[in-house]
This record gives C-alpha cells, structure tokens and sequence, in this order.
C-alpha cells in the first residue's frame, strides 16, 4: 500500500473531528449549563439588590447634606459589637445606602447605612447572599480547587469544542454566511438534522463570544490564570516605589483610622515579595475586588519617604479626610474605601467596574495613601495597564455585563444560547442512538465501530490546546486512551460505550 492510500479520506477526516467534538461537548456541557444559569443568577441579582444589597434606597430628607462618614461608621460599628471598621463603600446613587465593611474576632459583616441619618438599615454577613452563592458555583463548584481545576478543564476543553465545531460546520456549508444563516429547507429536514441546524449555526452566531468568555474566564483559574499569565501579567511593583526601602520617617502627629494616631514604624529593607499583594490585602474572602493585572502585585507600605503630592501634612489623616481627598481627585459616585490594615497599612481609594462601581472599565483607578505623611504612592489607572491587563480589565466588563442595560441583555441572551446549545446537543445524540432491540445503548460516539486513522494535522491543534492550556492534557490523554486503545480492545468498555 502506498503513503498516499494510507492517508485518512475526508470522509474519515470528517468522522475523527466530530468524534473529538462529541467527546468534549458530552464533557463541558453539564458545565457550561451550570455556568450560564449560575451567570444569569448574578446577573439578576447585581442589577436589582446589588451584589452586596448596594442598591438598597432610603427616602431622601428634604435637608439632603450627608451625615459625616465618620458618624456613619460609628453607627455601623455598633452593628457588631467589638468591630473594627475594613472598608467603606460610598453610596451608588443619592436615594441608596452606604456600605461598611466591619469585622470582629470572628465574623465579618456589611452594614449598609442611611448616609442621611446614619441609621443602620440593613446587616448581613459580608459574601453571604445568593450572589455570592452564584458566584462560589460559577468559580468552583463549591468544590474548591478541585472545583477550579474541572471549570478550567472545561473551558480548555470548550475552546476544542469550538475549533471541531467550526471545522464540522464548514464543511457541510462551505461558506461563511450558509454557516450563519439557516437554508430555507430548514423545515423539510428531519427533527435531528433541525436541531442540528439550530445547535450549528446558533453556535457558528455565538463562538467567538463564548471564546473571548472562556479565555477571559481561564485568567482568574489557579492554573492557567495565576500560574501561567497573571503571573507574568502583574502590574511592575518597583513603578510606585513597593520594592525596597529601606529610609522611615516619623509622622507620628498624623491620625490613622477613624479616631487613633498611630506613630510611624521604622520600616526596614524588604523586597516586594515579602509583601501582601493587592489580592490578599483588598479581596474580601474569594470575591474578586481588585483588578486583575493588580492582584498578585505587592502593595505600598506606609512609613517610608515615598510617595508626593497626597493630602497636605497639616492635616489629620482620617476617614472624612480621604473621603474628601477621594472627590477632589475625581472619584464621583461609588467608590472603595479600604483602611490601613496593620502599622504598614496604607488608605486605599478604588473605583473599577469589576466592582461595580461604574460602566466604563477605562476609567478604573486605584490610589494608595501612606497613612502617617498622606503622600500618593500610587495612582494606577487603566492606561497603566500592560496589554493583558487592559484585555482583562474590558473582559471582566463584557463578561460581567457591567457596560450597561445593552450588555446585560447581551449576556442573557448569550447565556440563553449557551443552554441552547447544549440541550440541543444531547437531544441530536439521543436522536442518534440505535433504536433496534440488539443494538448497543451506550455512549455511541461518531462513526461507532469504525477504526479510523490519525489525521495529523488535527492532532498537531490538540497538541497545541494541550501546551497552551495544560489543565487540558489530562482530559486530551484520557479520551484518547478511552477511544483509540480501551474501546477497541476491551470486550465490556465496547458494550458499555458502544
């Protein structure tokens, strides 16, 4: 036999990639449908009660002049006995609530306040409302990191779906706007070659977003997210002066917090990376407040020379202080506030849309303050971003829908699709099994009982899904052992699977 009668036939090409299509989709369905409603759930919430009930309202007096933050704090203190104030969150609108982040020993609470009359209106623990329930599903299944290693495999897996899909569709239309729009004989099509047309080509409609959504989404996983791109994706510490310094200076005049002074530590030399990082510091639990590009950069330490033009020296450095400071900046509507946390602790001011505190994830900025001399050391915004950082900053606002009503109706009716898509999937597969009494009512993938050939070509793309994602890997072997090697020897697994 020649090289040339051994190559696979495009009929055998066609049958390997729809048996790699199926294998991935019976795999990742389960968890994009997961995915989607979990999606659909915060994305309800977020835009009625708010993530953390922000979008609680309070009648508006007719004296519409704020009580001091300060005074409000207090009254959220009271809420928890034996707390410390962590954060505050500046009302969304006039007629909406003030969040505050206070914590004890051993409970942590958001206290949301009447800005007016400083009235505590509503006390909850912080993270636990169903958003936050939606969320835990959505980041890992409740399952942890066992959790956040399936979700990444399924996305890597999505993304060789899509590629397979494509292929597939292509070549039973062989042009871009017959793979886009359905024929006219849609309707004197069987059942099965209907839902076919509706899985292809509302899949052809949507695989680019649902791309975009499984790679912006991989950014935040434990494996490919912190260990292979946020790792080298991180914002360059040394720029605001977080790497070693080792020159203190005594601002022990300045107050800290609400109503203490604390004297200024002698702040001796360290190097970034025995530093808190953004993440660990401003994330509250395994919600994701900060950037992502911010995350795992070290945070300013207080104490130092560092740092200029911040509020005036003669000026006590508390709560209303940097509030005040926070709007002259430019920060308008919701923003974060975040006390110093320790002697080293700085005053943190943020406003991100991965925090919805606004639409337009270009206007995100952070701004760190020392605590003792009240000098900036550092004012970081989007265009300060590199590359990625700037891709994840609008991804996590397209993913989210955080751009406004359009993008929430966009994400809706993405999700929608998404359960489509997969319903849609395993109704054709169901449609496919044999229906004769001897016939095998397994698994029955694509061309069953066929051998086909090694079309290298395909192999080369799940190589390269496996090098770029590695969570893939595992899954990639395994369904190859599973089809080319177990099903073909084994007696049982044939039945079984058949």
């Amino acid at each position: 036999m020649n090289r040339q009668a051994r190559q696979p036939t495009e009929n055998q090409r066609y049958f390997t990639v729809w048996r790699w299509h199926f294998y991935a989709g019976m795999f990742v369905a389960p968890f994009l449908i997961v995915l989607a409603c979990t999606a659909l759930g915060m994305l309800f919430m977020s835009n009625t009660a708010g993530r953390d009930h922000d979008r609680l309202t309070i009648v508006v007096p007719e004296s519409t002049v704020p009580a001091p933050i300060s005074t409000q704090a207090k009254s959220a203190l009271t809420a928890l006995p034996d707390s410390t104030l962590v954060k505050y969150i500046a009302p969304r609108d006039t007629d909406t609530v003030a969040l505050f982040q206070v914590k004890s020993v051993d409970q942590d609470t958001m206290v949301a306040v009447n800005p007016y009359t400083a009235a505590v209106v509503d006390s909850t623990p912080t993270n636990d409302n169903l958003y936050y329930t939606f969320d835990s599903i959505h980041s890992d299944l409740l399952l942890g990191k066992v959790g956040d290693y399936l979700l990444e495999t399924a996305a890597s897996l999505t993304i060789l779906m899509i590629l397979t899909g494509w292929y597939l569709w292509w070549q039973k239309r062989k042009s871009l706007k017959s793979m886009l729009i359905p024929d006219d004989h849609i309707n004197r099509q069987t059942k099965r070659s209907l839902f076919r047309t509706i899985h292809a080509t509302l899949g052809s409609w949507i695989s680019v977003l649902l791309l975009f959504f499984c790679i912006s989404g991989m950014a935040w996983a434990g494996v490919w997210g912190e260990r292979v791109v946020q790792a080298w994706s991180q914002f360059p510490a040394g720029k605001w002066g977080v790497a070693p310094m080792p020159v203190s200076i005594d601002h022990s005049q300045h107050h800290a917090g609400m109503n203490e002074s604390a004297p200024a530590p002698h702040v001796h030399g360290s190097t970034s990376a025995d530093m808190p990082t953004h993440g660990s510091v401003l994330n509250a639990g395994k919600a994701k407040e900060v950037p992502w590009v911010l995350e795992l950069t070290p945070m300013p330490v207080s104490g130092t020379t560092m740092g200029e033009h911040g509020i005036a020296p003669n000026i006590p450095i508390m709560i209303d202080m940097v509030d005040q400071y926070a709007r002259e900046i430019g920060l308008e509507g919701r923003y974060q506030l975040n006390l110093p946390q320790g002697s080293t602790g700085v005053w943190t001011v943020s406003q991100d849309s991965m925090s919805y505190d606004m639409s337009s994830p270009t206007a995100d900025r952070t701004v760190h303050i020392d605590r003792y001399s009240g000098n900036v050391l550092a004012d970081i915004r989007f265009d300060d971003y590199n590359a990625f950082g700037k891709f994840m900053a609008a991804g996590a606002a397209i993913h989210m829908g955080t751009l406004g009503w359009w993008s929430v109706l966009a994400n809706v009716l993405f999700c929608l699709s998404v359960i489509a898509i997969c319903v849609s999937g395993y109704v054709m597969w169901w449609q496919r099994r044999p229906r004769g009494i001897n016939e095998s009512r397994g698994l029955n993938p694509p061309a069953r009982g066929q051998r086909l050939s090694v079309w290298w070509p395909f192999a080369i793309v799940l190589l390269a899904v496996a090098v770029i994602f590695p969570t893939a890997i595992i899954a990639i072997v395994v369904i190859g052992l599973l089809d080319f090697v177990l099903i073909s020897r084994v007696g049982f697994l044939q039945k079984l699977l058949k």
